[in-house]
């Protein structure tokens, strides 16, 4: 059986793990209501929720027009070949 201290610190991490996956359960939520916000003063109060569980979030920019093709699979080199010995 694991010493009382080892156990008191796992309960701080699984508490720690909890928070961890509720914030980020609750920023995909929010994610998809930002981008489904149809006024601006929507879209600022979702952003505003957002900023306050994660304020190192920023949104990702968008792009005018299609969106890029994409590149073609990089061939893997050839084995060098060896050395006779």
């Amino acid at each position: 059986m694991a010493p009382t201290g080892e156990r008191r610190n796992m309960v701080e991490r699984r508490k720690e793990l909890d928070k961890r996956y509720q914030r980020k359960k609750k920023l995909s939520k929010l994610k998809a209501k930002l981008a489904k916000a149809g006024t601006p003063g929507d879209r600022d109060a979702v952003l505003q929720k957002i900023l306050k569980i994660s304020p190192w979030w920023t949104e990702a920019p968008t792009t005018g027009g299609a969106p890029k093709a994409a590149s073609a699979p990089k061939k893997p080199k050839a084995a060098a070949p060896r050395k006779k010995s």
